[in-house]
């Protein structure tokens, strides 16, 4: 029982570093054109 004590904090502490992490690239505009991104992989250059 003691080892929760240490692990709840550090998987509470991870979950929140991963929601951060998608919310900077939410922000940094990670995810706004795909539609842009289907037609360069359907796009013969060459």
């Amino acid at each position: 029982m003691n080892v929760l004590v240490f692990l709840i904090p550090i998987s509470l502490s991870l979950g929140g570093l991963g929601i951060a992490a998608f919310i900077w690239t939410l922000k940094a505009r990670q995810y706004d054109d795909p539609s842009g991104d289907a037609a360069r992989i359907l796009a013969d250059d060459g």
